[in-house]
């Protein structure tokens, strides 16, 4: 067997080469034998893990490691009350993580639903239904419009049969299959119109193709494998927490040994400084952080699924705000799917057609001023309605087209001129046709008019048209013209022409000799909020990228409309191709996303490519997607958004996040909102971080001190749901009032110890900016931080005031005095912090990041 690919072969060749008879096909004995060798026609079961494993695997975090190490250490030293909270933050993340993966379903399941349950097949010379699984290379396979194709072959015989194969390749519009074999070898998968491929469906016509590939080896299994072969990544937070979790454990086992050295040098028992170094361990791990994490991304996802934005995992919201590259399809994201007539050129006069979609209103217009439609003009409106196999549904809320976009386009354009296309049908009868076929790229119908004439009407592209016609060389030569300029406005140009037929014709009559009439150009106009929001994009430090299924001239207008083709600093971008792409080694592909804008006729691989490279130059990468073909990708970026309205179930699946309602703007709005979230959480974090080292550094100082510790180990581990020079000094002053042995000290230790505390809530809002004040015009507006603050407080007045709490914590009851010393060493930093924010606004100082 040569290694020419299948779709560059004759029919005849394909045949010898799979050792089948097309009209009889397969024997039952030889498929059965075919059936053993090469497996079944499904795409192969990836290993699933068990319940067991996902909920093992919400535990692997060091930061998780840590919290448990600390419960267990609670648990030792007798505090119960703190082990089992530790315990229940812990349950409650790994609840979440397991829940939300084990309702997930799989994209290699969703990609299994593609497959198809029957297929007719030819077997010992009769046409037969057998299950699509027992389908084997070599069959030949009969198809129809409605069919789903079940498994790649070579097409052998076809009647006008187009094919869907956006799932697979990208492309909007159906494809017209031919028999004849494509020149080019090479050829990506979206051009091999000679082949049909699992997974696709049949829109129109009819077909027959023999079977050269099952399973695994379609090219939809081939999709499976790279799906498959996509490791699992932490988002950017997820990482940082990490390495924040391993900074965190070494500076706390330092300074808890230098604390535990240094007291028991100091004369305090080494267990009882055994305990108080364990206590401060347990003090510095952020026990709230991961519940304080969860939620907040709980809540944005609450937001985003209000902006049409569903997040299927709770990581991918941080993994929004952290964007740097947004990599979008083009038609339905950036463009609005509707195929919609803008130019109609007759005798050299171009006139614009306003409207979009496929609703009947619009007007037309030359040089800027409303007309009324001529003759001629009418003639190639209607000359597009009739020969044309496609419907407006308008049964439903939205019209829709049945069959061709681009025909239902057609039809839409002479509604907006007046025509009825029921009544037109009804005045022109059909008698006959020549479909459309990748060869002469032409369709021929033919109608009789209300007045007996017979007439011949043709659209196709427009050199097949000119060809066709008995035009003057000058006027083709102007004709092409014309339709280089329109296709450079990114527009698809179809030519329309007639031909009067003499009673009694003959087949050839419906080939040659007829008049040209006029181009009709039309595109998938560009969503109204697309070029502000690639504006958007750019102004916040996004660099967007069109990667689309269209040829490259197409997808260069498009790019110029929305702004895509230069950078920030005015360098221009690229618009590149495929073919571009072919052999690049690991610095080859570094280099072709450097500078592009747009690729253009790209396959799933090259799309995995690309997102790998621009992950290897230091970007978070968000993945748009609707097909099959985008699965590979969506799973290889750090965030994979699939298509809600138009978007497979294998995209969905292998994405992390859905936008019901396919809006590129919609995207945006997302990511500004997991902006946000990522702010709060670093917020958090810093707030966290401050007030458990502030409490460290209270022990650590005291002691270096030679003081008597200010605060007691359960005390420590009670404050742990800028600050530890104030509780210092309150501390102090109460050792200066009360004394520092017995009740006295127990008495200091209680000032420091609600200092500290009261410090910490009133940090909160010093948090909530690095720059604001915490008394700006925002100080009311979070009402569950008030509600917060008011528990809190509360929880600290129990601790001093009800005496049980009292006992266990070592706390005694306070007096006015001490009270001003408490409310005075918690508001010190916020006043040392408002005045370092006030610095900063006046710029003497550098912003704190």
């Amino acid at each position: 067997m040569t290694s020419t690919p299948w779709h560059a072969r004759s029919v005849e060749d394909t045949a010898r080469a799979l050792k089948t008879d097309l009209s009889q096909g397969l024997t039952r004995e030889d498929a059965a034998a075919r059936l053993a060798q090469h497996g079944p026609n499904a795409l192969a079961r990836g290993r699933q893990r068990s319940a067991f494993t996902i909920l093992v695997h919400q535990f692997r975090s060091l930061i998780v490691a840590l919290l448990a190490a600390a419960g267990g250490v609670a648990l030792v030293l007798g505090d119960v009350v703190e082990a089992l909270a530790i315990l229940v933050v812990i349950v409650i993340n790994a609840l979440i993580g397991f829940v939300t993966e084990w309702k997930a379903r799989s994209a290699l399941e969703a990609l299994r639903k593609q497959a198809v349950a029957v297929a007719r097949v030819r077997r010992d010379g009769d046409e037969r239904e057998v299950p699509a699984a027992e389908v084997v290379p070599g069959d030949v396979v009969l198809l129809s419009a409605g069919d789903r194709v079940p498994a790649d072959g070579r097409i052998v015989e076809h009647a006008q049969m187009q094919v869907d194969e956006s799932a697979l390749t990208g492309e909007s519009l159906p494809v017209s299959k031919a028999v004849e074999p494509v020149d080019d070898a090479n050829a990506p998968v979206g051009d091999r119109v000679s082949m049909v491929h699992m997974g696709t469906g049949v829109t129109d016509g009819r077909g027959v193709f023999v079977v050269t590939a099952t399973g695994g080896k379609t090219e939809m299994g081939h999709i499976g494998t790279l799906i498959a072969g996509v490791e699992e990544h932490g988002t950017p937070l997820e990482d940082k927490l990490a390495q924040l979790s391993r900074a965190l454990l070494v500076v706390v086992l330092a300074l808890c040994v230098v604390i535990v050295i240094t007291g028991w040098l100091r004369g305090n028992e080494l267990l009882f400084m055994t305990e108080v170094g364990i206590s401060l361990a347990i003090a510095a791990v952020p026990e709230g952080l991961l519940a304080v994490t969860t939620m907040t991304l709980a809540v944005g996802m609450q937001r985003m699924a209000r902006m049409n934005a569903l997040v299927r995992r709770l990581p991918a919201v941080e993994s929004l705000g952290s964007t740097t590259v947004i990599c979008s399809d083009k038609t339905g994201t950036l463009t609005r799917n509707e195929m919609t007539v803008r130019a109609l050129v007759v005798d050299g006069r171009h006139i614009d057609v306003s409207g979009t979609g496929y609703a009947p209103d619009g007007d037309f217009a030359h040089d800027g001023q409303r007309i009324d439609l001529g003759e001629k003009e009418l003639l190639a409106l209607r000359i597009g309605a009739l020969c044309n196999d496609a419907r407006v549904d308008r049964s439903g809320p939205e019209p829709r087209i049945l069959g061709d976009p681009t025909e239902g386009a057609l039809i839409v354009a002479a509604e907006k001129a007046g025509m009825d296309p029921d009544k037109l049908a009804e005045e022109y009868e059909r008698t006959a046709e020549l479909p459309f076929n990748s060869v002469d790229k032409r369709m021929v119908t033919v109608h009789r008019t209300p007045d007996g004439r017979t007439v011949a009407y043709m659209k196709g592209s427009p050199a097949a048209v000119l060809r066709a016609s008995n035009a003057a060389d000058a006027d083709r030569q102007r004709v092409l013209e014309t339709n280089t300029e329109l296709a450079g406005a990114a527009l698809r140009v179809l030519a329309v022409a007639w031909r009067d037929l003499p009673d009694g014709h003959a087949e050839d009559d419906i080939t040659r000799d007829f008049t040209y009439a006029g181009l009709i150009g039309m595109i998938d106009p560009l969503r109204d909020e697309a070029r502000d929001t690639i504006t958007t994009c750019r102004e916040a430090g996004i660099r967007a990228i069109m990667i689309t299924g269209d040829q490259q001239a197409t997808a260069a207008e498009i790019a110029r409309q929305l702004g895509l083709n230069v950078d920030p600093q005015g360098r221009a971008l690229r618009t590149v191709h495929a073919r571009e792409l072919a052999d690049l080694d690991d610095d080859g592909w570094l280099k072709a996303v450097d500078d592009a804008a747009v690729f253009a006729r790209v396959s799933p691989e090259h799309k995995l490519r690309i997102v790998d490279a621009l992950q290897r130059q230091g970007h978070v990468v968000a993945m748009t997607g609707d097909g099959v073909n985008d699965a590979p990708a969506l799973r290889q970026a750090d965030i994979g958004i699939a298509m809600g309205i138009r978007g497979t179930e294998v995209a969905k699946e292998s994405a992390a996040m859905v936008i019901t309602d396919d809006n590129f703007a919609t995207i945006v709005r997302a990511v500004e909102q997991g902006r946000i979230i990522v702010h709060n959480i670093l917020r958090f974090i810093h707030y966290l971080f401050s007030c458990n080292f502030a409490e460290i550094m209270t022990v650590f100082t005291a002691i270096m001190l030679g003081w008597p510790l200010p605060l007691g180990v359960l005390q420590i581990l009670w404050l742990n749901l800028l600050l530890a020079a104030c509780t210092l000094g309150a501390f102090a002053m109460g050792m200066r009032w009360y004394g520092t042995e017995g009740e006295a000290l127990r008495h200091a230790v209680t000032i420091a110890f609600m200092t500290l505390a009261m410090a910490q809530v009133l940090h909160a809002f010093n948090a909530r900016s690095r720059t604001e004040s915490a008394f700006s015009s925002r100080l009311f507006t979070n009402g569950w931080l008030w509600g917060a603050v008011v528990v809190c407080v509360g929880l600290q007045l129990a601790a001093v005031y009800i005496g049980g709490l009292r006992d266990v914590l070592g706390t005694v009851a306070l007096n006015a005095g001490d009270w001003g010393v408490v409310a005075a060493g918690s508001a010190l930093p916020v006043a040392v912090v408002e005045a370092v924010k006030a610095v900063q606004r006046r710029g003497t100082l550098p912003r704190t990041p």
